[in-house]
């Protein structure tokens, strides 16, 4: 059969309004809107019958019960829910009621058509609403990721019902890229909670609840961390709910992070801001971190960042201050420095975190290791090596856990006293590759 006769099958189940059925044909003539279609199926029968050019009225429609007159009023109501968040890119999706999905069902089945001929009422309503709501907030559409998400619920005693209840507004998170450097020991990256209390700053005494001894009531072990410094501060400048600190590792709790700093993302969830200064933003967090922590080169992320900052092979280049039991010769220094220059070395899981990791033999890459010894009990120690070597285990040979190592090369018990991380850059690549960045 033509499109015409088809057509005419679909105007015999009258009243159907143009919009449903231009809406059969949605494949055919493009750059026509589905009522456009209709409007003109319908134009063409008058012509061709020498009749009078009729059509039902929207509301009259058993096929969408009026609804398909109804995507300014829901592009209204998307933007009453948009106001004061502040985003760039959207999408607009829709929940049809079971009511209106049958009946297209039967609108094709009647006219003898596939059950997929044209487009469906939702895939309509999503585009004529999205394109409405592009208008008027002056953005884009995103069907990948989105920084807000409208979802419109069809459901209800027609059109005149819709109100702000039928959208539902996801706000999807923002993301900021730096680099940290710790510069005090003893500060944890993330949040320690109190593991006597499990954070709840408590315990159960003779009289009842009493501050917990262990934590001393605050439910923490520490009461500064990185992630304290910087995660509030970013969620109040984006006026989101809450913060997720994301690290590309973390360094010992006794170590510091000095020179070129550690990647990180903060995940803000629901924000309301998206555009916040960052460079006033860096300005704010190294104050209020008053010299024990410090951000560098703020920029906004896209949501890929966090996998990349989490998930990218990366290179790690300690300092470290190292005791001897006993004098070393000099000669024996040197020696196990050329030992260990670029050799591949074997490390079981060290005993100091066997309790959380699984008891594995692991191969590392020392890239490069340079030293100098301060007197015959005393060196100074820096190695640039691969991404999960354990440097203070590679010292001191953990009790033949790793080997080769720098103890056992020089034959005396040696231990790292002091450690600081100095860089951490991708083995490959570096973090801020600009497509992970947003402009």
């Amino acid at each position: 059969m033509s499109v015409l006769e088809d057509a005419r099958e679909i105007v015999a189940q009258d009243p159907v309004c143009n919009a449903c059925l231009g809406r059969v044909f949605a494949d055919r003539s493009f750059g026509l809107t589905n009522e456009e279609r209709g409007r003109a199926l319908r134009t063409a029968f008058a012509l061709a019958d020498d009749e009078p050019y009729e059509a039902p009225e929207i509301g009259d429609c058993w096929v969408c019960e009026g609804y398909s007159g109804a995507f300014d009023a829901l592009a209204e109501r998307v933007v009453e829910k948009l106001e004061g968040v502040g985003f760039s890119t959207y999408q607009v999706g829709t929940r049809v009621s079971p009511l209106i999905e049958e009946n297209e069902r039967l609108l094709r089945e009647s006219a003898d058509l596939p059950a997929d001929a044209g487009e469906s009422f939702k895939s309509e309503c999503n585009r004529e609403v999205g394109k409405r709501v592009g208008r008027e907030t002056d953005t884009e559409v995103d069907f990948e990721r989105p920084d807000v998400l409208a979802l419109c619920t069809i459901e209800g005693d027609g059109p005149e019902s819709i109100s702000a209840h039928a959208v539902d507004l996801q706000i999807n998170p923002a993301f900021v890229y730096g680099r940290y450097r710790k510069l005090e020991r003893d500060i944890p990256q993330t949040e320690w909670p109190c593991r006597e209390c499990g954070g709840s700053g408590k315990q159960l005494g003779p009289d009842g609840e009493e501050p917990c001894e262990y934590c001393g009531g605050s439910g923490y072990l520490y009461d500064d961390s990185v992630e304290g410094y910087t995660v509030p501060a970013v969620v109040e400048a984006m006026d989101g709910e809450e913060g997720v600190f994301h690290g590309a590792g973390r360094e010992d709790v006794d170590a510091r992070m000095l020179e070129s700093g550690r990647p990180f993302v903060i995940e803000v969830k629901h924000p309301r801001e998206r555009d916040p200064d960052v460079a006033a933003l860096e300005a704010e967090i190294n104050e209020r971190a008053a010299g024990s922590v410090e951000v560098e080169g703020l920029e906004l992320a896209t949501h890929e960042m966090v996998e990349r900052v989490k998930g990218l092979d990366a290179s790690k280049t300690y300092r470290m201050d190292v005791e001897f039991a006993e004098p070393v010769d000099p000669e024996a220094f040197e020696r196990a420095l050329e030992e260990l220059d670029g050799t591949t070395i074997e490390q079981d899981t060290p005993q100091r975190v066997s309790h959380r990791r699984a008891d594995l033999t692991r191969v590392r890459e020392v890239y490069s290791i340079e030293g100098e010894l301060h007197d015959p009990e005393r060196a100074e120690l820096t190695i640039h090596g691969a991404g999960g070597l354990y440097v203070k285990e590679l010292v001191s040979g953990d009790e033949g856990r790793t080997d080769p190592s720098f103890a056992g090369l020089v034959g005396v018990e040696s231990v790292v006293t002091a450690l600081d991380v100095i860089d951490v850059r991708g083995e490959d690549e570096p973090f801020d590759d600009p497509d992970y960045l947003r402009e």
